[in-house]
């Protein structure tokens, strides 16, 4: 059973960490924000989780804590961000707001990124441009391979997740964040920490035959959305994610995982999109409220208690995950504390 911690509490323990292995102050409390941002909406598996693998690779050489993160505007509506293999966080918050900046001028702009690492959950990023009353569409290639293409047993693609985010006006953003396999390796990983079985439909083993236990998930394969579907999908996002901004894609991935020395060249890319450019944005707001109430009035199946639409349960999870702190699992809480006494910094448990 997980218990709860403020959200304060977690971000001054991760800007500490982060500190404490060279990340400058300014950029250890943007890692901070981005990371808290994830377990706010409810991307457990994508937050705070995911610190000591961070912080471990980091102090292997695997990601360069003093980047010089550059931007090169190769087109009207396209740049390309550079991470100077620094956190994926510091280099998609980069690209983000380059992507909203193009798009002011442009009403819509294409931002690749490459040389990046892991950077969390992808709905965070493609959620950034709607503070500029904008769309935002994001795809990374995953840091590692644990879904083979369609008929193969060997992993060559990744999770490989695409977010949407569209503004809305007095109901929730739509926030659509999913990964092309049906679920993701983060979440895989939490029940192989907690010592919890998979269900059966997650993972298959190279056999084909169903694989439920995560002790063994390192040997299994990921099953993609829809069948063969998601496997193209996964392939097409990894082509314009990773080959189209010469970074790493198939067997050119790192298993950060596995190896925590090795540069990931992680590519991303993100797109901002000018809703002005195509109707007031008043009058667009209000058209996606009144078809989301539309959608929400709609009769249900029998059996089910609520019509639920992408976005709506991230708010309300924020809100009340602010109020009350964020979940977080004993096996975690020890890892951190375990990590916190490794880098001499004060204890989760010693913040709130």
């Amino acid at each position: 059973m997980s218990g709860r911690v403020p959200a304060a509490a977690i971000d001054a323990l991760i800007r500490d960490c982060m500190q404490a292995v060279g990340l400058p102050p300014s950029d250890a409390a943007k890692v901070a924000e981005l990371m808290v941002e994830a377990d706010l909406v409810g991307a457990d598996a994508h937050g705070v989780f995911r610190l000591p693998q961070y912080i471990r690779r980091i102090k292997a050489g695997g990601i360069n804590p003093k980047p010089h993160i550059t931007m090169e505007k190769t087109g009207p509506a396209v740049a390309m961000v550079d991470g100077d293999n620094g956190m994926g966080h510091l280099v998609m918050s980069r690209a983000a707001e380059t992507a909203a900046e193009l798009a002011k001028e442009t009403g819509v702009a294409w931002v690749g990124a490459r040389r990046s690492n892991h950077a969390g959950a992808a709905g965070v990023y493609a959620a950034m441009p709607l503070k500029q009353d904008m769309v935002g569409i994001y795809a990374v290639v995953a840091n590692a391979n644990h879904m083979p293409v369609w008929g193969s047993s060997e992993n060559l693609l990744g999770t490989n997740p695409v977010a949407f985010a569209v503004p809305a006006d007095k109901e929730p953003p739509v926030v659509l964040d999913i990964a092309t396999t049906v679920v993701s390796y983060g979440t895989v990983k939490a029940n192989k920490l907690q010592g919890k079985p998979m269900p059966e439909g997650w993972m298959i083993d190279k056999q084909g035959k169903p694989l439920t236990d995560s002790a063994k998930s390192g040997d299994g394969l990921l099953l993609p959305i829809g069948g063969h579907k998601g496997s193209g999908l996964a392939l097409v996002l990894g082509l314009l994610a990773g080959t189209l901004n010469g970074a790493a894609f198939g067997r050119d991935v790192v298993d950060f995982n596995n190896d925590d020395s090795t540069a990931c060249d992680t590519g991303h890319f993100i797109i901002a999109l000018d809703v002005n450019r195509f109707l007031p944005v008043a009058m667009f707001k209000a058209a996606i409220d009144c078809h989301l109430r539309d959608l929400k009035s709609a009769e249900k199946l029998p059996g089910a208690d609520a019509i639920r639409l992408p976005g709506e349960q991230r708010l309300r999870r924020r809100t009340e995950r602010l109020r009350n702190g964020v979940p977080v699992y004993p096996e975690v809480v020890a890892q951190l504390d375990a990590l916190a006494a490794e880098l001499k910094v004060k204890a989760l448990r010693e913040r709130f």
